[in-house]
């Protein structure tokens, strides 16, 4: 099984910066397929980031290309993700993906991921 813990969601204007990160656990050793999405109320769940196994590959939404940048300690396990120039329509429910499989499946273009975080809240203030 594996766990992962969120962090550093907030509030913040419209034009600032949030780091999250987030840390799975439940193995002994490897890296991890790793990835975020977000919820905004009344919307679907979309994708927003993702990052590969060896952490050499990344892969963004669209939305967020050009302002958010997802990276992945040499450990493998940790993620951050930096968002900056932030938009109110950023605003949602942020959640940590992952899972241990170094190639994983893809829906599209997208990973499946097998485990999520509980996530964590950024609102965007204009």
């Amino acid at each position: 099984q594996v766990q992962l813990v969120e962090s550093g969601g907030g509030v913040v204007h419209a034009g600032g910066s949030l780091r999250l990160s987030c840390t799975a656990s439940g193995r002994t050793s490897g890296s991890y397929n790793m990835g975020w999405f977000r919820q905004a109320p009344g919307r679907a769940r979309e994708f927003v980031a993702a990052i590969s196994w060896s952490g050499d590959r990344t892969h963004y939404a669209d939305s967020v290309k050009g302002r958010f940048t997802l990276s992945k300690e040499y450990t493998g396990n940790t993620v951050y993700l930096q968002m900056n120039s932030l938009k109110p329509e950023d605003t949602a429910v942020y959640y940590c993906a992952a899972d241990p499989a170094e190639t994983p499946n893809y829906d599209s273009d997208i990973p499946i991921y097998d485990y999520f975080g509980q996530g964590t809240q950024v609102t965007v203030i204009s």
